[in-house]
């Protein structure tokens, strides 16, 4: 934890010669499918992504029905970054994508997967078995996924996981590598130490939003080091979850509730999802369960504009108080 005035005086400095955007390329691009959405370079890689992505949780355990059209409003839409997970509702939502994505799209569209997997051997299992409900011959990112502390770290690097992530790489069954995590930014740390000299990894995906600031900053921790690496960054939890609303549901099912939501009692969406575009972000994740959700982040990334670093200054200000570990759930002390 650290006081507000010195993260806004971190976020200042971030916002000078590290957090510039990644720009756009010039003009709008389009493909058979219609207009691509902004454009932005992802690390390193050598690929450039859409602003936005669509996180393939919600994919998983949506309906059937609105799988498919979320899945084709962001066609529609102009996203080509997709995101899955092999622990997403048990290989679901790869079969979704594997149904609906991979058969009319595969060509255009950028697909990453990720791996929980402790052990080298699990791990390459769960590489087998994504590409095959997939329907790939390879991915295009494939993650370490979902790192929960230090020890974590090391316990997978211990039991060889790193080691098939580099030989699937070799075997071109993955393009790019890298790695995941949403409850403590100290094992981002480890693991980016831990692969210093190896230069191993080309992404880090990890909870990037306007209230980052209260504890286990990601923002303060993390994104420094990742940035000087020349890294793709992804972020996720922007909208903390769902928590920065009245009433988070799934399937109608009452989640979470609160009598003062940051949205809209606080900020807007758009304000919200601005705030992280304006920082060196290559691709917002953001989960959908139905198309009309989804087509209100395109509309938003379509007509982005920077926010100013006063501007970012003063949201961080107008939402401090509402900060910490009830709203951002996922993160451990």
């Amino acid at each position: 934890m650290y006081e507000r005035r010195e993260f806004l005086k971190h976020l200042a400095l971030l916002t000078g010669s590290l957090m510039v955007p990644f720009p756009n390329l010039a003009g709008s691009k389009n493909d058979k499918w219609g207009e691509i959405l902004p454009l932005r370079k992802l690390g390193k890689t050598g690929e450039n992504v859409t602003m936005l992505g669509l996180g393939g949780f919600h994919v998983g355990w949506t309906t059937e029905k609105d799988a498919q059209e979320v899945i084709e409003t962001a066609i529609e839409g102009g996203i080509r970054f997709f995101d899955t997970a092999e622990s997403y509702d048990s290989g679901g939502s790869e079969k979704r994508y594997g149904r609906y994505l991979v058969p009319n799209f595969r060509d255009d569209v950028f697909i990453m997967t990720k791996s929980t997997a402790r052990d080298g051997a699990t791990a390459l299992q769960h590489l087998e078995g994504s590409l095959k409900r997939l329907k790939c011959d390879y991915v295009d990112l494939w993650q370490v996924h979902s790192l929960q502390t230090p020890e974590d770290v090391d316990n997978r690097i211990k039991n060889e996981v790193l080691e098939v992530f580099e030989k699937a790489k070799a075997e071109g069954k993955v393009k790019h590598i890298g790695f995941t995590g949403h409850a403590n930014p100290f094992a981002h740390q480890r693991m980016l130490d831990q692969t210093s000299e190896k230069d191993f990894f080309e992404t880090v995906q990890m909870p990037i939003n306007v209230i980052d600031s209260h504890f286990h900053s990601f923002i303060k921790n993390v994104l420094p080091t990742v940035l000087d690496r020349q890294l793709g960054v992804l972020a996720m939890k922007t909208l903390a979850d769902g928590r920065f609303f009245k009433v988070k549901k799934r399937i109608d099912k009452v989640q979470w509730e609160t009598d003062d939501p940051l949205i809209p009692d606080h900020l807007s969406i758009e304000e919200a999802l601005k705030f992280v575009w304006s920082l060196p972000v290559s691709v917002l994740i953001t989960g959908a369960e139905n198309k009309k959700f989804l087509q209100e982040k395109i509309s938003l990334a379509r007509n982005f504009s920077r926010m100013s670093e006063n501007d970012r200054t003063e949201l961080v200000n107008r939402v401090f108080k509402m900060a910490g570990n009830q709203i951002e759930y996922y993160k451990k002390a």
